[in-house]
């Protein structure tokens, strides 16, 4: 039986959450209890905004990458985009072919087809120059391409590199490289998926595209304080603070020219402020007449796309700011700063309604390649999701009605389960193109039929993972018992190499171990993949063979490699002697963890409110899991299992004014002989949208369930 846990709480960590961020006390708990208690995290669980990401040009090279396009773009090159076969690389590769297409540029694209290995080749470099790119920009790969990259400067053609993979102790030597775990990167969110990496690169192309790219600016403001006179001003380069100044002076006190503020200002750089008659006032309190500062007036741009702003000054405008709750003690500066920031944002329609447009395909992305739901991936994700819903890529649409997903409120398990592994199924059949001939298909009628494919693929590839299943799991069972309950290990000469990640994650999902899976692509080659629960890094583990492999690449969770045949029997002595070093810290935890427990007075069709703020789940963020105790068991209901796995429970749970339609999947074993219809139960659950013939119910999903204890039998349990 599996331990129920419910942190406690610090009263004074709920009292803080309640006041800073104007949430109620079963919110800030469950903030509490997920560890989101500092401003960053807790600001990409409570906004939704695009202006809350993080600026696109903090990637260090960001510039030289929108450079090297724009040079491109004058001179009228061509260039070529090469991906991954998975769904990442696919959404990836169609961004950019996308984007430079509606630059005007001539683009080619390509993807690994068949048993091609993963990432850039010569062979696809070759190709590239013989279609007259002089540009390759890859997307999901590049950052180990050392080789490649130096093979193509010889052909006299540029590589830009956008990846999400670590990278080794040296980078090839690209024109410019845009990966958020290059060591040393500043970027402050280092977990961003291949396609998020592509997604900020083209919103810093649109950027350069209009007037405020490359322009270094102050924004300055002045102000009265207790006796003196506050200024403040803040260089800027691309929405990015340069440097900043403050300065507070007692009026009568200096002259001009000892003013540390009035040097910062004498930059010759243009100079912007709110309401520029009271800012010269100020400063004249302190000066005179002497100040000859030009300043250009930003009220009534503001007013044009931010309508709050007017009639109102920068105080007002401080105290009524959300992003400000995310800043400690933000100034009247830090208002100035957020409001030229969204007044840029609300502007350039390219930057935040035509860029939200974009983000349908990077929720695809990271949620098929499992990246972790936090920091501006929510944001992101939230938003793509409601793109997704909206349906203005036109041809998702036949694929979306396909698996049932029009008309909707989309939540990332309806992906996970219904487009993501369709689209993957391409890569996995060795036909990744067909994933992204839908996605760019010129006409509705043409998409659909690539939809049709994929379904296809999809049941092909089903049909051969379910054989494969057969033939692995009595080898993994083995293997398993071998290793100690800690690991296991499969082989098979057979398996097509796109299914090795399909079945390295149901066999984790069997055997809740890490479980590494390797195919043979030849007899000289092998390929592997590794999948493992969420407390046990598999990349870091793999990295001791790294030696042995002639590519590796790969997440906390999900890692692949390939290696040479000749090299699997020291791989196989190596990894005994590893798996020996797993210790008890590295095995699953036997604990449920409970985010609230819920009273009936809480626990009404409102809730779902709270449960969908939290969203989208996903790696490191688990569905929210509530308990409640002494539910009344209604009915009791068994459906079949159409796999091989016992009978799955639906059952009715009467609890205060409401009852709850509860599913149970696999549950038969639980559920028969101990609990029966009239009894009471103490439920952990997780709480969602269930839809069935165009109508919408909620419906508990049950995660673990015991039934009450009396007082009495708690007596006797005791004695």
């Amino acid at each position: 039986m599996k331990t129920w846990n419910k942190k406690g709480l610090s009263v004074e960590l709920l009292r803080r959450l309640n006041e800073s961020y104007n949430i109620d006390y079963i919110t800030a708990s469950l903030m509490a209890r997920r560890g989101i208690v500092e401003a960053k995290a807790v600001q990409y669980v409570l906004e939704s905004d695009i202006s809350y990401q993080h600026n696109p040009f903090l990637f260090e090279e960001m510039e030289l990458f929108v450079e090297r396009i724009l040079e491109a773009q004058q001179e009228q090159e061509k260039i070529f985009v090469f991906g991954d076969r998975d769904v990442d690389g696919i959404v990836s590769t169609v961004l950019f072919v996308q984007e430079f297409t509606s630059m005007g540029f001539e683009v080619f694209w390509a993807v690994p087809e068949g048993d091609d290995p993963y990432g850039l080749t010569k062979e696809a470099i070759d190709s590239a120059h013989q279609q007259g790119a002089t540009l390759i920009v890859t997307v999901d790969c590049g950052i180990s391409h050392h080789e490649e990259v130096a093979y193509a400067q010889t052909l006299g053609i540029d590589v830009l590199i956008t990846d999400h993979h670590l990278s080794g102790d040296t980078l090839p030597a690209a024109l410019a490289i845009i990966d958020p775990k290059v060591e040393g990167s500043e970027y402050p969110f280092a977990h961003l998926a291949g396609c998020g990496v592509v997604a900020k690169s083209i919103w810093a192309l649109r950027f350069a595209q209009t007037d405020f790219y490359g322009q270094e600016l102050i924004l300055f403001h002045a102000y009265p304080g207790k006796d003196t006179i506050i200024m403040e001003a803040v260089r800027m380069r691309n929405l990015l603070e340069v440097d900043r100044m403050v300065e507070e002076i007692v009026p009568g006190t200096l002259v001009l020219h000892q003013s540390r503020m009035i040097q910062f200002l004498d930059s010759q750089l243009p100079i912007f402020a709110l309401d520029v008659p009271t800012v010269k006032s100020n400063m004249n309190k302190l000066f005179g007449n002497e100040v000859e500062i030009h300043m250009a007036e930003l009220r009534s741009e503001f007013e044009t796309f931010l309508p709050a702003v007017k009639s109102r000054g920068l105080f007002a405008l401080k105290n009524m700011s959300r992003a400000l709750t995310y800043i400690e003690q933000p100034t009247e500066l830090d208002a100035l700063i957020s409001l030229f920031n969204a007044y840029v944002y609300r502007k350039e329609r390219s930057l935040s309604y035509e860029y939200e447009s974009l983000l349908d395909l990077v929720a695809l992305g990271t949620i098929g390649d499992l990246m972790p739901m936090e920091d501006e991936h929510r944001l992101l994700v939230k938003k793509g999701l409601l793109v997704l819903e909206e349906g203005r890529r036109k041809n998702l649409l036949s694929l979306m009605s396909m698996q049932q997903l029009i008309g909707k409120r989309l939540g990332t398990s309806d992906i996970s389960w219904n487009l993501t592994p369709v689209i993957n199924s391409s890569g996995r059949m060795g036909k990744p193109s067909v994933a992204v001939h839908m996605l760019l298909a010129e006409t509705l009628p043409e998409s659909e039929t690539y939809a049709r494919q994929l379904i296809q693929l999809n049941k092909e590839r089903q049909k051969q993972g379910d054989d494969v299943w057969d033939r692995l799991l009595p080898k993994a069972k083995k293997s398993y018992e071998e290793f100690d309950n800690k690991f296991l290990y499969v082989e098979d000469r057979t398996l097509q190499r796109g299914l090795t990640g399909i079945m390295a994650s149901r066999l984790l999902r069997h055997f809740q171990c890490p479980s590494l899976v390797l195919a043979n692509i030849d007899d000289q080659r092998i390929t592997a993949s590794m999948r493992s629960p969420s407390h046990f890094n598999v990349r870091t583990f793999l990295s001791q063979f790294e030696h042995l492999f002639t590519d590796f690449g790969g997440h906390h969770s999900a890692a692949g490699f390939s290696m040479e045949q000749q090299h699997l029997t020291s791989l196989k002595e190596q990894l005994v002697e590893a798996v020996k070093h797993i210790d008890e810290s590295d095995t699953p935890a036997s604990e449920i963890e409970i985010d609230a427990e819920l009273t009936s007075e809480y626990l009404n069709p409102d809730i779902i409110q709270l449960v969908e703020l939290f969203e989208p789940y996903g790696e490191g963020n688990a569905p929210l899991q509530f308990l409640i105790q002494q539910a009344d068991v209604q009915q009791v209901q068994y459906l079949p299992n159409r796999g091989s796995g016992p009978s799955h429970v639906k059952l009715l749970l009467r609890f205060g004014s409401y009852s709850w339609p509860a599913l149970y999947w696999n549950g038969e074993h639980s559920i028969t002989g101990v609990i029966e219809e009239g009894d009471e139960v103490d439920v952990v659950f997780r709480m969602g949208r269930n839809y069935w013939k165009q109508s919408e119910t909620l419906q508990l999903t049950i995660v673990d369930i015991r039934k009450h204890k009396t007082p009495i039998e708690k007596i006797m349990r005791l004695s």
